[in-house]
């Protein structure tokens, strides 16, 4: 569609949906959930095994053909731990498997199809009962992973770092640099006079951001009605 044509009413009705359902379905699957979430589709968010903790403000994206999949599948008893900080954004396509440890800071950003590993999954010699010496990975604040990104066991991804679409990480990556291609290496620094805006303070600078949302929704959509949305659905212009 060329614009959204859905009256504010159904709209608001579709994320209070969303809403209930992370709350009876989704956040059970967890061992923390903050508050402030925006999940989108959350029915297409696969969740395996624990500890899986959650922050604040956290906005998981999902599209049907592209499912959001955080794992732990521990190599032995009290190994095994996913736990993102607050207003992160996960986008659809994103996997996340844990067999030792992995921890995503604040205000982490991870574009679609992204994978996070902290292993192998199977030796080199021994592809049957071995998870391949898993290693903890760490995403420091304010790390940005670009689309199809690879993230390996062992990695640490320094603070304000970006890597580049497509990259595979093997080694740690220094804070306040982009780093991109397979294996990944630093191509550039970040500029240390530019000012650096987080999605967390994005969040504490707006004391009511879903209100504000929620302001926008209903300028935006004012003038839609239920039955012309209805008819884009069954039978959609050249102009819709």
């Amino acid at each position: 569609m060329r614009k959204e044509h859905r009256p504010y009413f159904v709209k608001r009705a579709i994320l209070n949906f969303q809403k209930l359902y992370t709350k009876y379905f989704i956040k059970p699957q967890l061992d923390a959930l903050g508050p402030g979430f925006t999940f989108v589709h959350p029915w297409n968010i696969k969740i395996f095994g624990a500890p899986i903790t959650i922050g604040s403000h956290a906005n998981i994206l999902t599209t049907s053909d592209n499912k959001v999949r955080l794992t732990v599948w521990p190599e032995k008893k009290g190994m095994g731990k996913i736990a993102i900080g607050n207003a992160c954004l996960i986008c659809p396509g994103v996997r996340i498997s844990s067999a030792a440890e992995i921890v995503i800071a604040d205000s982490c950003m991870m574009a679609s199809n992204t994978f996070i590993t902290d292993a192998d999954w199977h030796g080199s010699y021994d592809r049957v009962r071995t998870f391949g010496c898993p290693e903890p990975v760490y995403i420091r604040e304010n790390a940005w992973l670009g689309d199809g990104a690879i993230v390996c066991k062992g990695v640490t991804i320094g603070e304000n770092s970006i890597v580049g679409a497509g990259s595979v990480v093997v080694r740690d990556i220094p804070p306040n640099v982009i780093a991109a291609g397979n294996p990944a290496r630093v191509v550039r620094e970040l500029d240390p006079a530019e000012p650096i805006v987080t999605r967390a303070s994005w969040y504490a600078e707006t004391a009511d951001m879903e209100g504000e949302i929620d302001r926008v929704d209903r300028e935006n959509l004012a003038g839609n009605s239920l039955l012309y949305w209805l008819k884009t659905l069954v039978a959609p212009g050249s102009r819709d």
